[in-house]
Formats: C-alpha cells, structure tokens, sequence
C-alpha cells in the first residue's frame, strides 16, 4: 500500500517537474501566457536558448519560429493603368520581432498570412494600378517590386504586427492567356505587315539598282561600240593612207599585195573557181617572176 502510494506520489512530482520546465532552441522564441495573458518572451534576441521554467497548469509556453517564414500568393488578375488585367504571382518573406505583439495581432501564422495576404494584394493593386502595363511585363520588375516592398512595410509597421519584412518579390506577371492569344496574334499581324513592307522596300531597291546597272551596262557598251567605231575608222584612215603612200612609192608591188589579199580570200581549201586561165585575176601565176 505504501508502496504503491509513493509510485503515484512520484509520478504527480515527475509530471508537475515536466509541467514546469520546457526548452528553446536558438532556431526558437517563446511567449509565456499567464492564465491566458502574455507575459513575458524568451529567446526574442536569440540570447536565451535552453532549458527554462514556469509555473505549471496556470503558464502555457507558446512557441513561434525566429527564423524567415516564407508567404505564397496565389495568383490573382491585377488591371494596370492602361487597363490591361494581368496575371500576378508573388510572395513575401518575413520574420516575427516581437512575440508578444505578433500574438496579440494575429496569434499565429495562420493568422499572419490572412492578414499579409490583405496586405500585399492593396499593395500589389495600389502599385500595378499606376504602372502600364507594358512596364510590368518588359523588365520594370526591380523598381516594381522595390515600390511593392515599400507599401507592404509602410502598411505592416502602421498595424504593427510584430513581424519585418524581409523580401517581397514578384515572380510572375504576365497576360491571361485569352488575352496573351490576342496580343500575339496583333504583334504577329504588326510583325508580318513589317515584314512585307521590308521585302516590297527591298524589291524597289533591287529593281532601282538592276535599272541603273543596266543603263550603266547600255552605256558602257554604247561607248565601247563608239571608240570601237571610231578606232576602227582611224586605224581605216591609217590602212588607206599607207596603201597610198605604198601605192605612190610602187604602183606594181600594191597591185601585187593587193592580189595576194585577194587570192587568200577567194581561194579556200575546195572551192571551185570556174574562170578563163588567162584571166587578169591570176596574171600573177602566168610569169614565174610575178610580173
């Protein structure tokens, strides 16, 4: 009987030692609650990691991450100031400061993501809504998400929540898709009408240059045909003249000469000359002397 009466009395010591002590890690911070109120926090700097106690059943140890939590959006349709809707995907890093505050606010993660969701989707659409369209989708992304961060901060230190935002990025923003499909339709319309002012302005110009190489080739050959002419003429001019002057000096070698052109000729390998021997063409083969 004693026995078994110490057995109890020393499992009730063991749980009411168990009830009053709990531990933290540096990962950790802790809110004790006193019969429901906060009252005080451990390890919020990181300082006080370890095993700690409390008074048992009357103080309930709440423990919440001091590392960075990570908030996804879920993708929302968000209009532009030019009217354009997009498509917006984002998120939110962010770390509890203050325990206490933290719990009085939202009382836990859940809470904090309802309440940063509010958040960052009046300040995606506060800021998006004054930037076009085009900047959003084009590369504008660091100053847009600077812009962004700035308003999620302004808005979670006015509620203080005990939390700081870390980093806010944005990592989709694009156009629905039945508006993507139009608006890629209208650019491939834009693209294949430039491309068709590009060909015609290329055949205008290959057509203008095939004009002025041919005008450069009519003349260029037009001028050749003259100086061939005219050289032609002179180098005539010049045959003539020495004729005359061979003509002058011996009237029966330029008679001679003039035969032997005309022998080259008339007379070909095979041709037939039907004609009388004595002939003046051939008075040149009737003397062996060529007189």
């Amino acid at each position: 009987m004693m026995r078994s009466l110490g057995l109890i009395i020393l499992g009730v010591a063991v749980f009411i030692g168990l009830q009053s002590v709990y531990t933290v890690n540096e990962r950790e911070q802790a809110l004790i609650v006193y019969l429901g109120n906060p009252v005080d926090s451990v390890n919020e700097n990181g300082e006080d990691a370890g095993l700690h106690f409390k008074m048992p059943f009357v103080m309930n140890v709440l423990i919440f991450d001091r590392r960075n939590l990570e908030f996804d959006m879920s993708p929302e349709e968000i209009q532009a100031s030019d009217q354009v809707r997009l498509v917006v995907d984002a998120f939110l890093r962010y770390r509890i400061t203050n325990p206490l505050r933290f719990y009085q606010t939202v009382r836990d993660e859940r809470g904090a993501q309802l309440r940063l969701r509010s958040i960052m989707d009046d300040s995606l659409r506060g800021v998006i809504a004054s930037i076009p369209s085009q900047d959003v989708i084009s590369g504008q992304r660091a100053e847009l998400m600077e812009r962004v961060q700035a308003a999620v901060e302004a808005q979670v230190a006015t509620q203080d929540l005990g939390i700081e935002v870390v980093d806010v990025r944005i990592l989709r923003a694009d156009l629905p898709q039945q508006i993507a499909e139009r608006v890629f339709e209208r650019m491939r319309s834009q693209r294949e009408l430039e491309r068709n002012r590009i060909l015609a302005e290329g055949e205008r110009q290959a057509t203008e240059i095939r004009a002025n190489a041919d005008r450069e080739v009519a003349i260029t050959l037009a001028e050749a045909r003259a100086d061939s002419q005219r050289i032609r003429g002179e180098g005539d001019a010049q045959r003539t003249a020495i004729y005359a002057a061979a003509y002058g000096r011996d009237a029966e070698f330029y008679g001679f000469y003039r035969s032997m052109e005309a022998y080259e000729v008339a007379i070909q390998n095979g041709t037939p000359i039907v004609i009388p021997p004595d002939s003046e063409f051939f008075e040149y083969f009737r003397s062996q002397s060529g007189q």
